[in-house]
């Protein structure tokens, strides 16, 4: 298992030379990207290189896939990155109906295409809005994987969990999807309301043993991205989430 630090949970912890520094001391080798991190692509490698970091991963937005594919493709080579993933769709956008749905998985297979010949990987990265059953009944992110069948899935397994979906199901039906792993934990019930009900991994309420054990039985993914969406600490978030899950899958 390849462990890894989703950027955005350092946002707030800038400037990007000492958050760099502090993941390559605490233990990590590689990082995923998110729009943030892209303005300058050869300086950002720069730092990688010089804190012994990888990017094989990285989030680029639907607006950016669909407007400027030749900038991605030229951003991720910089960056090294050989998996891409769409990470979200605004709530003014989302779609309302199964259609809407299906068109915009049919939107992503076309993004899929290309981003596949360029030689990258290509997904969805999924959040809690997808497991959310529509009038009719049918889920999003069913929608999505049924519709756009060539797109792999990068799966936030605790955002299925706030959905309200059984992540342990989709993982058994849908594993063979998922390329990618965002590894983050749920808060007890009144606990972390400053950091947004979320908790650092292994210190919350999410069944990370069993899930790693369903993941490595049931899907090709080797990449486990830490995240915390608002840490108020982003280094005790990292080292002591790095330490537990390698204690845990030891």
């Amino acid at each position: 298992m390849n462990f890894s630090f989703q950027l955005y949970s350092a946002r707030n912890f800038q400037p990007w030379p000492d958050v760099l520094a502090m993941l390559a001391r605490t233990g990590y080798k590689n990082v995923e990207g998110f729009g943030g991190v892209y303005e300058d692509p050869s300086a950002f490698r720069k730092l990688l290189d010089q804190n012994g970091l990888a990017m094989p991963s990285g989030h680029f937005s639907i607006d950016a896939l669909e407007g400027d594919i030749d900038d991605v493709f030229k951003t991720a080579s910089i960056l090294g990155i050989e998996r891409i993933y769409c990470p979200h769709i605004a709530a003014d956008q989302r779609p309302a109906d199964k259609a809407g749905w299906q068109a915009f998985a049919a939107r992503l297979g076309a993004v899929g295409e290309k981003v596949r010949a360029a030689g990258f990987g290509f997904g969805w990265h999924n959040h809690d809005f997808e497991f959310v059953p529509l009038a009719d009944g049918s889920v999003p992110m069913q929608i999505l994987l049924e519709t756009a069948l060539d797109m792999d899935w990068e799966a936030d397994i605790a955002w299925v969990i706030r959905g309200g979906a059984d992540a342990m199901d989709w993982i058994a039906r849908h594993g063979i999807r998922i390329t990618a792993v965002h590894v983050k934990d749920i808060a007890a019930a009144g606990e972390a309301a400053d950091e947004d009900g979320w908790a650092d991994v292994g210190h919350g309420t999410v069944d990370w043993p069993g899930l790693f054990r369903e993941l490595k039985a049931h899907t090709p993914a080797t990449l486990y991205i830490m995240e915390h969406d608002n840490p108020s600490d982003a280094s005790r978030f990292a080292s002591r989430s790095l330490d537990w899950c390698r204690g845990a899958t030891e």
